[in-house]
């Protein structure tokens, strides 16, 4: 879409005003895990990489990588979601990209540009990058690779899972929205208001056409509250659409029933495993779900887009990956100088000494920015720079197409 018509486009909304506040919450409150990695191969995409690995890896390790949010950091989404406590109680790697401004002007992964969801180019070359790396230090499991996000990173979620089927077992998508329904702003603004309902066969055609891979194709999890009004909770159904015509599913869920109060709608394979699972966050608006009440195990903390809503997705989320058997710490052997035998003890020093051998248990946006492309310097490796005022205002924020 050129240029005048993305304007003309855009006059025949109110005035929109500046979304303040987000970027902000996004940020983290304190000393976060993550460590930051400058050198890992080509980034078409300019992204940064941020990555966190426990003390205590299980054998053949996992990795999840984490997408955050529209004015969210990688490490603001993880304190939020609790994704680093999960990684050190169950022994799995985490890698978590982080937009930049200088890309996009509400630091918004952009889901939406061919440039950057086409496979080994933009920003999904970039995570790919990110990820061969962390096999290559970690010794990752190839088998055991997940992706998921929340909003524009549950939308990149979705091209991570179309352009690189191959590399993952199973991703999850937080109220974002199905691969290959946008390429220009007006198609990602009808895709997050509207979510015009497309035939199964064509969604699936989409991811289809995204790489030669035939299949077998990753599991997923779909993740969307009922009142969101940022991203219409109709594009739930539209990506659990997609994957059931992947996975030659049937549209009816085999199984329906609640997790935690909240609708959980299941499909499974032939051999019984769960293929697609769909939650529906009643009366939740846009955001990731947080279970840190009322719950002997809670993760994350709230925030901006991060809602406590008596369910961690995060946590839900990483049982979906068959990652949540605890690990448990190697044991440290205790070397001792050789002593010189002596008469066993009696009596009192009796008790001691058995008493002493008894093991103590171990502690458990600028709008011009965004809608059209800065002059690339020669030397960077990047090219780029519902009350209808506010619906339209969170839904272009969301989009990244403004501050």
């Amino acid at each position: 879409m050129s240029l005048v018509k993305n304007v003309e486009f855009l006059r025949h909304f109110p005035k929109l005003n500046a979304f303040s506040g987000l970027a902000g919450h996004g940020r983290s409150a304190g000393p976060s895990p993550l460590v930051e990695i400058n050198e890992f191969g080509p980034n078409p995409g300019a992204l940064r990489m941020f990555s966190f690995v426990p003390e205590h890896l299980s054998p053949a390790p996992a990795l999840v990588v984490v997408l955050h949010g529209c004015g969210q950091t990688a490490a603001g989404y993880d304190l939020g979601t609790g994704w680093s406590t999960l990684a050190t109680r169950y022994g799995f790697a985490l890698l978590m990209p982080e937009q930049q401004a200088s890309n996009n002007g509400n630091t918004c992964f952009n889901w939406f540009n061919p440039e950057d969801i086409s496979r080994d180019g933009g920003e999904a070359g970039s995570i790919r990058q990110m990820i061969a790396r962390m096999v290559g230090d970690h010794n990752i499991d190839s088998r055991r690779i997940y992706v998921t996000g929340l909003s524009a990173g549950g939308a990149m979620t979705s091209v991570m899972l179309a352009t690189y089927p191959e590399v993952f077992a199973g991703g999850a998508v937080i109220a974002g929205l199905p691969f290959g329904i946008a390429s220009n702003v007006r198609e990602a603004l009808s895709g997050m208001m509207q979510s015009p309902s497309r035939p199964a066969i064509e969604l699936g055609d989409l991811v289809r056409n995204a790489s030669t891979h035939k299949g077998p194709w990753p599991k997923l999890s779909v993740w969307h509250g009922s009142a969101d009004r940022t991203v219409n909770p109709a594009n739930a159904d539209e990506i659990v659409k997609q994957w059931l015509d992947l996975h030659g599913l049937p549209h009816e869920p085999m199984s329906s029933g609640e997790v935690d109060g909240h609708p959980r709608d299941v499909w499974w394979n032939a051999d019984g495993e769960t293929i697609v699972e769909s939650y529906t966050i009643t009366d939740m608006a846009h955001g990731t779900p947080l279970g840190i009440s009322g719950n002997d195990e809670p993760y994350g903390a709230e925030g901006a887009f991060l809602i406590e809503a008596g369910i961690s997705s995060s946590y839900h989320i990483a049982n979906f990956f068959g990652l949540t058997e605890r690990i448990r710490a190697p044991k440290v052997e205790q070397k001792t100088a050789p002593k010189t035998p002596a008469k066993a003890p009696t009596g009192v020093a009796r008790e001691r000494a058995i008493a002493m051998t008894v093991p103590v248990p171990a502690p458990e946006p600028d709008l011009a920015t965004v809608l059209w492309p800065r002059a690339k310097p020669q030397d960077a490796s990047r090219r780029r720079g519902i009350d209808v005022g506010s619906v339209i205002t969170r839904a272009l924020t969301a989009a990244g197409l403004m501050k």
